[in-house]
């Protein structure tokens, strides 16, 4: 039968893409709202009656011998005049008048639209949630709001922050946008929140696996990606399949594949680096174009010195430190970079510093060197087991120089705070170094033109 309130349950349904069920929920909830000002001590129950095209409205009744409350109780005498075959501790409904007053039919509406409300705050919610960390569709720009900007995704407005915003990057009102999903949260009074970004390392991730079919086929895997918004990237790749160039892959036919990622990116310059399981080629890799000699290793804190020829320092480094500190997010490795003249003259220095203790030559010197010891302090405190890894240095040797490294120590306080100052930039390390002559391979979108695509 249709009535005022399934038409209304129907409008609601397609108006706001609710099923029919949440909405007649809703209805129920509503009325048993306003008609608890009425029975405050009852318990009730409403159920929508498709048949009449109304919520009708129930008491429970607890059937007892003898009634104290009338609000949750029936006798049984009465009971059975409504159905004969109950019997005492039975529940019987008992209908009750329609909720019709103002009063009952404004609470049922308000309640009823807040309902509605929660339940699409919930839909889109977990809509969103199983998005974090994907790209969104292409959304509209609707407003700027103290420099966020404001993002319509159609069933929700997302909110980009200033801080999650490419460096000089410009929108206006109904300017066509793509993100990031970084978050979604869920505000009791304003419903679901979803933040975007483009400056997080993800984005770059999602946009090649959107350009490139290996990677979303997951032949071609990205193992890391570093950023400096607006500047410059770096992106670590791997292929399962060896007759696949993950770097040619990710550049595509005449660099079309990097450059389009480029483009969105607002012109951030990308190189592509070919993964490795070992740390320090992986880092030789990151470098590049710069050409590293050698490198010392200490894995316990995520560590190394970078030791390349003076002429490729400043290409290692990079604009301000750029190149450096890209790699060094990539591989997860604090990284100093040094020159080898830089080196050499470290090496010196703490050559002459372990000479003044008596018993220690240029060979010994440069031994206790290579193990990490590089001063008199060094000396004084090292475990035996790094000492004794110079040849031909028996325990008792030395422990007899680290006895002298202490009364050293104690004899030039000023010296040997000196000492430690000029040697500060020198890394301490129980590894050994790694040769590396060749320039590891990687891509930059500079040199896309020249790079074979897949």
């Amino acid at each position: 039968m249709q009535t005022e309130l399934s038409r209304m349950i129907e409008s609601i349904c397609r108006e706001k893409g609710v099923g029919r069920d949440v909405v007649i929920e809703a209805v129920e909830q509503a009325i048993l709202s306003a008609a608890r000002r009425n029975y405050p001590s009852a318990r009730l129950e409403a159920k929508y009656n498709p048949e009449i095209g109304k919520v009708e409205l129930f008491r429970v009744l607890t059937v007892v011998e003898r009634v104290k409350d009338p609000n949750i109780e029936i006798s049984l005498e009465e009971a059975r005049s409504k159905d004969p075959e109950v019997q005492l501790g039975d529940e019987i409904l008992e209908k009750l008048p329609e909720v019709s007053s103002r009063v009952g039919a404004y609470v049922a509406r308000q309640n009823l639209l807040q309902k509605i409300r929660d339940t699409e705050r919930a839909l889109v919610y977990d809509e969103f949630k199983k998005l974090k960390g994907e790209l969104t569709h292409l959304g509209t720009v609707q407003k700027l709001d103290r420099r966020n900007i404001i993002v319509n995704l159609g069933r929700t407005e997302a909110v980009l922050p200033e801080k999650e915003q490419i460096p000089r990057e410009r929108y206006r009102p109904g300017d066509r946008i793509r993100a990031y999903i970084l978050d979604v949260e869920m505000s009791q009074s304003q419903g679901p929140r979803v933040v975007l970004s483009r400056t997080h390392p993800g984005f770059l991730i999602k946009l090649f696996e959107h350009e490139v079919p290996e990677i979303f086929q997951g032949i071609v895997q990205v193992k890391a990606a570093a950023r400096e918004p607006g500047v410059r990237a770096k992106i670590a790749v791997t292929s399962k399949d060896p007759d696949v160039d993950p770097i040619g892959a990710c550049v595509g036919p005449r660099g079309t594949r990097v450059q389009a990622v480029v483009q969105e990116l607002r012109g951030e310059k990308i190189d592509i680096v070919l993964w490795s399981e070992d740390a320090a080629e992986f880092v030789c890799r990151a470098l590049a174009p710069a050409k590293v000699s050698r490198i010392i290793i200490d894995d316990e804190e995520r560590k190394m010195e970078v030791i390349v020829p003076d002429d490729q320092l400043s290409l290692a480094i990079g604009r301000k430190g750029q190149n450096v500190r890209l790699a060094s997010k990539l591989t997860g490795f604090d990284l100093t970079v040094k020159s080898e003249s830089e080196v050499a003259k470290e090496q010196q220095d703490a050559r002459l510093a372990l000479m003044q203790i008596e018993g220690v030559d240029e060979a010994l010197a440069d031994e206790l060197y290579e193990s990490g010891v590089r001063t008199v302090e060094d000396l004084a405190n090292a475990d035996l087991d790094t000492l004794l890894e110079a040849e031909n240095l028996t325990p008792e040797k030395a422990r007899e120089l680290q006895e002298r490294a202490r009364d050293w120590i104690a004899q030039h306080p000023a010296e040997q705070q000196s000492s430690e100052a000029d040697l500060s930039s020198a890394m301490t390390s129980d590894a050994g170094e790694e040769e590396f002559s060749e320039e590891g391979p990687s891509a930059s979108v500079e040199a896309a033109e020249e790079t074979r695509g897949s």
